[in-house]
Parts: structure tokens; C-alpha cells; sequence
């Protein structure tokens, strides 16, 4: 149980793209906390608690002055195994992180106040550097059927490997496989 409220809390500090809580914006009183090996279960979860409201609430937020409130996070792999085309690695990953969710809550009003027009995503995608510049994001965005996006950040990610064959009549290079992380933050703003 320490072990994977650690995981949680280390996650939602170190891949949250709303806010920066490098350890300077870190409130003194969570600094101690984040030691966790002799902590009780109902400590750790009141840490997590504290925490979130500290990212929901902190100052900061890109794109808007009022923060998102979150309500979950997607996770996905995307794969070029021929062809070599990391935007088709990216659009992988994200169709991968949506395609196992159903979202009825922003349609039937489940969330008091809050209408489907409200729903917004971030997306956080981990792209091998050499091949950044090469990721077409307007593509990428065209993955996801409803939504405002309100920022894709690319960070230094995924993984180019050796698919083990070359095959021309795929358009492939070379034996190259590209593989890309996805991370889509879905949430709404009020």
C-alpha cells in the first residue's frame, strides 16, 4: 500500500502538465511528508489529498488563468513498427490511451454545473528527441473526437528500437521501430 500511494503521488507530480511543483513551489508543510516508508496508509492518502489540492488550486496553469479541475488521466503506447513515422507512433499512443474509456459523465450532467462544451484535455506525449521536430501535432490532435485541447507537450520520451526486419514494400528505411508514450489529461474548466 506505501509503495503504490508513493507511485501515485511521485505520478501526479512528476507528469502533471498543468503546474510546476519543483521543490521551491512545494508548501513546506508536504516537503517532510513525501518520505513514506514509515508512514501509515491513512497518512499517505491525506498527503495525496492535501496535494491534489494544492495542483487544483495552485497558480500557474498554461494556457488560462484558472486551472483545470482533473477528473482522470488516460494512459497510451503507439507504435511504428514500418515506416519509420513518429506521428503515426503519436496518433497510435493516443488513440491507444481513449479507445478503453467511455466518458458518459460530461453528457448526462453527472458532474453538477458542468456541461459537455466544458470538457478539456491535455495531452503529454514522450517522443525520442531526434525525432521531435518531425511530429506533425495538428495530426495528433485529429485523434480525438471531443474535446478542447488546451495544450500537447512533447517531452524527451518513448523509445526508437530494432523491429528486427526491413521491409521495403511497407516503405520502410531502415529496421527502425518508433514508439511513443501518451498521457491525456481530461478534466474541465467552469
Amino acid at each position: 500500500m506505501t509503495h503504490c500511494c508513493y507511485s501515485l503521488l511521485k505520478l501526479r507530480f512528476s507528469s502533471f502538465p498543468i503546474t510546476d511543483l519543483g521543490s521551491n513551489n512545494f508548501p513546506q508543510r508536504f516537503r517532510k511528508s513525501l518520505s513514506f516508508s514509515h508512514r501509515s496508509p491513512k497518512f499517505i492518502l491525506s498527503a495525496i489529498s492535501r496535494t491534489m489540492e494544492v495542483v487544483e488550486g495552485s497558480e500557474g496553469s498554461k494556457g488560462s488563468s484558472s486551472p483545470m479541475k482533473l477528473l482522470f488521466v488516460e494512459m497510451g503506447v503507439g507504435y511504428d513498427q514500418h515506416g519509420q513515422d513518429i506521428t503515426v507512433a503519436a496518433m497510435r499512443a493516443c488513440k491507444d490511451a481513449i479507445s478503453s474509456n467511455s466518458i458518459p459523465a460530461f453528457r448526462r450532467g453527472s458532474i453538477p454545473g458542468v456541461s459537455f462544451d466544458q470538457m478539456k484535455l491535455q495531452i503529454k506525449l514522450g517522443v525520442p528527441h531526434s525525432l521531435q521536430k518531425s511530429l506533425d501535432i495538428e495530426k495528433v490532435k485529429s485523434v480525438f473526437p471531443y474535446g478542447e485541447i488546451l495544450n500537447v507537450e512533447v517531452v524527451d520520451g518513448g523509445l526508437i528500437c530494432s523491429s528486427g526486419v526491413l521491409v521495403e514494400e511497407m516503405g520502410d528505411k531502415n529496421d527502425d521501430c518508433y514508439i511513443v508514450n501518451a498521457a491525456v489529461y481530461v478534466g474541465y474548466k467552469l
